[in-house]
């Protein structure tokens, strides 16, 4: 190995100078520029009989740099792994230092380089630190209203005397003027209305109770969802927009509501055709159990999140920050100005920090990702694939090299890695703290996922 010394500067940086002498990198040098002579075409020379001189004088700096190059990059990342130096980032030549040596008369080089070193930290995580796991409280109403929605999937429409909160309207679309009488040329065209997206109250509540034949004045937006939904209700395209009146005469042609499905043996084969259930009574605890599992990832992923953030504050660690931003600026493939490392560098820390928490969690709790287990859960995300559009999994073969080929997209695996790591982070979190069952309501629950 070449010889390196390391001096370090405070706990959190040093330098590393590595001396290359010409023994190390001379017969390199002659060996590719003896066969670059061999090969290479110069006017008033025959192939392989260029003078060495100007072979030398063409190509020898430029072959001795990137040797001396591929020498100091082998010979740092030996000496890390070799020392068990934690590093932040990559090692990069220190600042306002030039390479000793001199290229017209190579002999002995001296590179000078910075590492940032990896803080030393304890991450405390134990029985002592109490969190809440929050879940959905499963009561009667939201039972009931799970149930109305497997009964409305396989229900069919009828014919409606008046409209109620779920019905489809039908209705007639006439173009109005400003003083809402009828525009010459404007816009007439039947489409349907969901009153399930009729978001404007005001117009839901005159809308309903209401009978075929009714007419009222509306903006077509209120009605629908915008955009395009809001064109295709018009017959027209989301460009023409802007130029249509915002006053529209609305009459109801028909009404159709949905008559939900029986609570029968034919009803339960569709939804479970496992045949677990038998009767109303199974149903709903089968739907009490899947609606308390259909929420535990959330649940999951609330902990995780919760743990992540006392974890991050409470987790006291320096980091080399002038070292991280110089890293930063030399690393980046595009360039990227001092106000914009500033403006980014405290996210880009604290993602940093809490990897560096990960990755401790990890070793000190000897949680690893083994192949074959990357492979077993990349197996079962291509299940769900195929569950959730309703489509059987391969055989056990074909999948398996599915996954495999997937993993081949670094992108790809990057994803299923992460995935997989926090499965085992939240596992261990479980396992590590004091937990206290927390029940809110479905609609509380949504509110506290999203934030």
């Amino acid at each position: 190995m070449m010889n390196v010394v390391r001096e370090d500067v405070d706990a959190l940086n040093a330098i590393l100078k590595i001396t290359v002498k010409s023994e190390d990198y001379q017969q390199k040098v002659d060996e590719i520029l003896k066969d670059y002579r061999k090969k290479v075409n110069m006017p008033g020379f025959r192939p392989g009989h260029v003078p060495k001189g100007l072979i030398q004088k063409q190509y020898g700096k430029s072959v001795l740099l990137d040797e001396l190059n591929r020498i100091v990059n082998s010979t740092l990342q030996s000496y890390l792994a070799e020392n068990k130096v934690e590093i932040l980032g990559n090692p990069i030549p220190k600042a306002n230092t030039e390479v000793e040596g001199d290229f017209n008369k190579p002999g002995d080089f001296e590179f000078t380089y910075q590492i940032g070193l990896a803080p030393e930290f304890k991450v405390a995580l134990s029985k002592k630190n109490k969190f809440s796991y929050v879940k959905v409280k499963v009561d009667k109403a939201l039972i009931d209203k799970q149930i109305d929605d497997l009964r409305r999937r396989y229900g069919k429409l009828v014919s409606s005397e008046e409209v109620n909160d779920k019905d489809l309207v039908l209705a007639q679309f006439v173009e109005l003027n400003e003083d809402e009488t009828i525009m010459e040329g404007g816009i007439l065209h039947s489409s349907t209305v969901s009153m399930e997206f009729v978001n404007d109250k005001k117009v839901a509540k005159a809308l309903k109770g209401q009978k075929s034949g009714f007419k009222m004045v509306i903006d077509p937006i209120s009605v629908s969802r915008g955009g395009k939904d809001t064109a295709a209700m018009l017959g027209i395209d989301e460009g023409e927009l802007d130029s249509v009146s915002n006053k529209f005469q609305l009459t109801i042609t028909e009404i159709r509501g949905m008559e939900l499905a029986e609570l029968n043996a034919e009803l339960f084969e569709k939804l479970f055709s496992d045949g677990g259930v038998t009767d109303e009574k199974t149903l709903r605890e089968r739907v009490k159990s899947d609606l308390a599992g259909m929420f535990v990832n959330d649940s999951d992923r609330m902990l995780t999140r919760n743990v992540y953030e006392e974890l991050l504050e409470k987790t006291k660690m320096d980091l080399p920050d002038e070292f991280l931003k110089r890293w930063i600026k030399l690393s980046n493939e595009k360039e990227i100005s001092e106000e914009e490392i500033e403006r980014d560098y405290e996210s880009y820390a604290k993602s940093l920090k809490w990897q560096l928490i990960q990755g401790n969690i990890f070793k000190s709790n000897d949680i690893k990702l083994e192949n074959e287990e990357v492979i077993e859960y990349t197996k079962g995300l291509l299940v769900s694939n195929y569950a959730q559009y309703g489509m059987p999994a391969p055989e056990d073969a074909e999948l398996t090299t599915s996954a495999m080929e997937l993993l081949k997209n670094q992108e790809e695996a990057n994803r299923v890695y992460d995935m997989l790591a926090e499965q085992k982070l939240t596992a261990f979190f479980k396992e590590s703290v004091k937990l206290t069952d927390k029940e809110v309501s479905y609609d509380e629950f949504v509110e506290l996922v999203a934030k």
